[in-house]
This record gives structure tokens, C-alpha cells and sequence, in this order.
């Protein structure tokens, strides 16, 4: 069937990790409103944080995200600055009350994450400590400590291509998930949660603004040390506009968000993102070998699919690479602390787009596969 696909009738298409690919609606109405937004006389790159338009912008995007992701009341949305990292920072400032942490650790960023929090508490690691991070060892294994201030995870490795199915039980300890990758790709309880963060730029706009989706009773704990900008407690009273917050990229994530309810909801993203990952993961499957993704199946990510060529073969996978960006399959290249291939299927990345990247698949391994 992918065979079949007339790649040459397709634009360039953007797979990579991020920042990753906007979808275009929101793009041309980004292009409208550049030079001046909904009758301001001004850019939206402008307009002023204190204006009535900008208080609009900002309610209705929380609005839209409470709707869509089902986010209850006694839950606080927040857009921050300093990306994910700035949030490895923030979050024990603002939660290690006891002065320890538990840090399940599946991967680079999880693994930043404790390194940061290790700074302002003792850091528990749940799970043994590895540098091939390949699967999610099982839950009967955790080391996980009753006393611990919160159980950290990041829900999807972008690096690595390894992703949470299931969200960790944790037996009352407060929860914290980076799900900067995975965000609205998959329904969720959010009352199992205490906090949940995104940066931006993979799935919900461009970067330069955190999500963080905070609930109430976490707020009011913070270190004095904690620098007032990561705060919540302050983010939250001042609803995000404490001082000047991104004006550009909190409009562009609220477009956004109304482009996924358009379209069916988080319900609708995960489905397609089922089916797109699907795509990718069967010319693996049936490449003989050529391809080979090293994730346990169990583990593997709807977002992110790294794998190798013919044994780690690096001219190949140049090759690859290099006839892809050709044909307009850009930005395949896996990150630079593991090598090989890595597509990102994030949500502005159509069916029809992956199944045009697997067709091309098939015919790299038709011509140069044994």
C-alpha cells in the first residue's frame, strides 16, 4: 500500500523533535493577524499583556484547554517561561516540602530532571541507574518511598522513544509528570495528578511558553529560596502575568487548542496518533532487519521512533538522511547523543504524512535493504 504513495506530490513535511510541525490552519492565521490582530492597529507581536485583547487571548486559551483535556476546577493553568528545564528547577522549589523526591527515571530528560532537583533535596531513584534506556522496567520493581515529597516521571523521551502507556500509581504521593512530548495525545484523569507541565514546541505551539496544569492544594509550599518567577502560587494569583509573560506564543497555543477541538478532541489525537506511529513501527517490523528500533515494543512511543539501518550502519543512515531532506522528509536526523533516525509524529503530522515517510522507507530498503 505505502508503495503506492506519489511522494513528489507532497510539500516538505517536518518531522523533527522540536520545535515541531504547526498545523497550517494556525499557521495562515497567524499570517492574518501578524500585522495587526483583530482590529488593534497593532501586531500581535505588540499588543501589551495589560490590554483587554491579551485578557481575552489568555482566558480563552485556559478555557479551551480545561474543555479539551477535562481539566477540573480545583486545578490552576499556567503559562510560564523557562521551558522544561526552567520546570526540573521549579518544581522541587516549589514541592519538596520533606526535603526528598522520587524520580523515576526512563530516560535523558527524566534524568535531568533529578539532576536539577538534587540541588534543593535528596533525590530518590526509583529505578537502578542505566545510560541505554530501552524499556520501563515493571511497577513490582520500583523503589518508591512512601515519605517522598512527590513521584516525578517524564510521561515521553523524546531522545530515546520511550513512552509511559499508563500513568504510575503511586499510592497518595503527589504526582508530577513532564509530558512536554505527549501532551494531548492521549485522554487523561487529570485528578490522578498534582502537577502536570508541557513545554510548548512539540504538540501545543512554538517555544518560549511552559504549560504547567497545577492543583490547588500544591500551591502555597514554596522554598524561600524559590526565585519569584517560578513561584506558582504567584503565577497562579496573578493569572500568569506577573510580569510580561509571551505574549505571541500564548495566542499561538490557544489557536491551537481550538484547532485540536475542531477536530475531535484529545479523543481524535490519540487515535491518529495510534495510527500514524503504526505506519512507521510495520516497515520496521517487515524490513528484515534493515531496520531495527532497540525500545522494547511495550515501551514504545507514539511520538518519537528512533531506530538504526543495517546494524548501526552510519553511512547508510547518512544516506538515508541526506535522500530524504531531498525529497522534502526533513529533519530525521537522531539526536546527537545517540545517532541513527528519529521521526516525531507530533499532532500537526497528518496520517497521510507518515504514510508518505513510510513509503519512502520502503523504498530506501528496497534499493540498498539484503
Amino acid at each position: 500500500m505505502y508503495s503506492q504513495v506519489n511522494i513528489s506530490n507532497y510539500k516538505a513535511l517536518n518531522f523533527g523533535a522540536g520545535p515541531g510541525k504547526l498545523p497550517e490552519e494556525v499557521l495562515r492565521q497567524v499570517q492574518k493577524e501578524l500585522l495587526e490582530y483583530s482590529g488593534t492597529q497593532v501586531s500581535i507581536l505588540e499588543l501589551s499583556h495589560r490590554s483587554p485583547e491579551f485578557k481575552n487571548i489568555i482566558e480563552n486559551a485556559q478555557e479551551t484547554l480545561r474543555e479539551i483535556l477535562y481539566v477540573p476546577d480545583n486545578y490552576k493553568i499556567l503559562f510560564m517561561q523557562g521551558g522544561g528545564t526552567g520546570l526540573f528547577a521549579a518544581i522541587p522549589l516549589n514541592m519538596m516540602n520533606n526535603g526528598t523526591a522520587d524520580y523515576i527515571v526512563t530516560g535523558t530528560w527524566s534524568a535531568k530532571a533529578a539532576e536539577e532537583a538534587a540541588k534543593y533535596g535528596k533525590v530518590n531513584f526509583v529505578l537502578p541507574k542505566t545510560t541505554k534506556y530501552m524499556e520501563i522496567p515493571d511497577p513490582s520493581s520500583w523503589n518508591l518511598n512512601p515519605k517522598a515529597s512527590y513521584v516525578y516521571y517524564c510521561a515521553n523521551e523524546t531522545i530515546h522513544g520511550v513512552e509511559f502507556n499508563y500513568i504510575p500509581e503511586t499510592n497518595g504521593v503527589p504526582l508530577v509528570a513532564d509530558m512536554s512530548s505527549n501532551i494531548l495525545t492521549r485522554c487523561l484523569d487529570i485528578s490522578k495528578f498534582a502537577v502536570i507541565f508541557a513545554g510548548a514546541q512539540k504538540n501545543i505551539g512554538p517555544a518560549g511558553v511552559t504549560l504547567v496544569i497545577v492543583r490547588d492544594d500544591i500551591l502555597g509550599h514554596a522554598m524561600d529560596t524559590c526565585p519569584t518567577i517560578l513561584d506558582f502560587t504567584v503565577m497562579a494569583k496573578s493569572n500568569s502575568i506577573y510580569n510580561t509573560p509571551p505574549v505571541f506564543q500564548i495566542y499561538v497555543v490557544g489557536l491551537v487548542f481550538k484547532w485540536i477541538k475542531d477536530r475531535g478532541g484529545v479523543e481524535e489525537m490519540e487515535k491518529l496518533a495510534i495510527m500514524k506511529s503504526r505506519k512507521i513501527y510495520d516497515v520496521i517490523k517487515n524490513s528484515n532487519g534493515f531496520y531495527s528500533c532497540p525500545v522494547n515494543p511495550n515501551a514504545r512511543s507514539r511520538m518519537n521512533v528512533p531506530f538504526r539501518i543495517a546494524t548501526n550502519n552510519e553511512e547508510l543512515e547518512k544516506e538515508f538522511i541526506s535522500s530524504a531532506t531531498a525529497r522534502g522528509l526533513l529533519q530525521l536526523k537522531g539526536h546527537r547523543s545517540i545517532g541513527g533516525i528519529r521521526v516525531s509524529l507530533y499532532n500537526a503530522v497528518s496520517v497521510d504524512e507518515a504514510e508518505v515517510l513510510a513509503a519512502f522507507m520502503i523504498r530506501f530498503f528496497q534499493n540498498y535493504g539484503y
